[in-house]
């Protein structure tokens, strides 16, 4: 994975440490008032109407359902690319929940302001493909 310091491959980097730490106060501090979470893009029993989780308490609401279930949660990712004011990572997270190991293959990005807070952190990955991934740890 490519090394370079960038303000959005550095949060993105951050928010990863986060959740790998279970500490949401850590992660919610990384995003800007404005921010948004959007995980998996686009409609998910996280977000029925697939517009996304905006601000503090409806982010800090996504970690509790999702990150905040976890056993663990890995980032094996491959590589990331930053341009702009945005990153994208490019790989695997691995979460236990349950018990069961579920791999969610995809492509995710991180946009961050001129502070390097986090404006958008978007997820494109594939629920049914992830879940025919699960297994027994």
């Amino acid at each position: 994975m490519t090394v370079e310091q960038h303000p959005a491959r550095a949060a993105g980097l951050a928010s990863q440490a986060a959740v790998r730490a279970k500490d949401k106060e850590s992660w919610l501090d990384l995003f800007a008032a404005e921010g948004s979470v959007e995980d998996p893009v686009g409609r998910s029993g996280f977000d029925p109407d697939g517009t996304g989780h905006h601000g503090r308490e409806a982010i800090g609401k996504f970690w509790d359902m999702s990150i905040g279930t976890t056993e663990s949660i890995e980032f094996l990712f491959d590589d990331s690319f930053a341009c702009g004011s945005e990153a994208v990572f490019t790989g695997t997270i691995r979460s236990v929940v349950g018990g069961m190991v579920i791999d969610a293959e995809g492509v995710f990005t991180y946009r961050v302001d001129e502070s390097g807070k986090i404006l958008a952190l978007r997820a494109f990955w594939e629920i049914e493909r992830a879940m025919r991934t699960a297994h027994k740890v």
